[in-house]
């Protein structure tokens, strides 16, 4: 058994990590509800906009499809891993690093890979394959539309360019603080619309329903992308408060149970102590 020292110092320590613990908790709980109410609220911005996109586009000619939907012999595949830039979540990087993985791995084993890391932790887990074509983890140093809008039109260029053929994000989508699930959406190009449920709707356009949708392309796939970077921001925030909420009370139990081992040493050596005296006192009065 480990003498009272140890025990004490084991103690200190544990209880030290538990005051760390619970304050992250506390900061990612008052953060969380900043970033939930801003998802939250753009959710159905980003929906709609999506809906109305689809809508229009359904009714357009094949042939007036923008350079946006252009379909390519798969060569080149780039994958936007999002990521935070701080650990101590859990397993909120590790699933989306395991993700690109399977992705690259598996589904496109055939083909030339490439990541775009936003987030430290997707770039540090990338950068040893030399295919990290771009690190934008500063973006979340100033979270804005403005700034996520920028990523996604250097995307939308080496689309266009011809850089890629295909361009697949991954993060994390926010349910609630103790649930984030994986996700694989395509960015570019753009999904062809399936069915026709919008498509004969009594609209009036102006100007013309081709323009319109020229210029709701752009603006919905920067929303896409900002509301999956947002997304990944909420979960974060969820995910490591409900680790440090764990780590806590694993850090309550262990110093509970530490505190009862060194109650039990230091009686043990008080008993021991007094059976000295008790031996010394007898063998004087021998």
């Amino acid at each position: 058994m480990a003498n009272l020292k140890e025990i004490r110092n084991r103690i200190s320590s544990v209880s030290s990590t538990m005051q760390i613990t619970s304050a992250m908790k506390m900061v990612s709980a008052a953060k969380l509800k900043k970033a939930q109410d801003a998802i939250t609220a753009m959710r159905p911005y980003a929906d709609k906009l999506t809906e109305l996109l689809q809508s229009l586009s359904a009714t357009l000619d094949v042939d007036s499809g923008s350079a946006y939907s252009e379909q390519r012999e798969l060569k080149k595949v780039l994958i936007v891993a999002i990521t935070s830039n701080r650990g101590l979540a859990g397993a909120f990087n590790s699933n989306i690093i395991k993700e690109v993985n399977k992705l690259t791995d598996e589904t496109y084993a055939n083909q030339e890979v490439s990541y775009l890391a936003i987030g430290k932790k997707a770039n540090d887990a990338f950068k040893k394959t030399n295919n990290v074509i771009a690190n934008k983890s500063e973006v979340y140093d100033d979270l804005t539309f403005d700034n996520v809008a920028e990523i996604a039109q250097l995307l939308m260029d080496k689309f266009v360019a011809g850089e890629f053929d295909k361009i697949e994000i991954v993060y994390n989508k926010f349910k609630n603080a103790a649930t984030q699930i994986v996700m694989t959406e395509q960015f570019l190009p753009i999904v062809p619309v399936e069915g026709e449920a919008n498509a004969n709707s009594d609209y009036i356009f102006e100007p013309s329903k081709l323009e319109i949708v020229e210029e709701l392309i752009p603006k919905s796939l920067k929303t896409q992308l900002y509301k999956g970077v947002r997304d990944s921001f909420a979960s974060e925030h969820g995910a490591r408060m409900t680790a440090m909420h764990k780590a806590t009370d694993n850090a309550t139990e262990l110093r509970d149970q530490l505190k009862l081992t060194y109650n039990k040493a230091r009686q043990a050596a008080i008993t021991n102590e007094i059976l000295e005296i008790v031996g010394g006192a007898e063998a004087l009065n021998n």
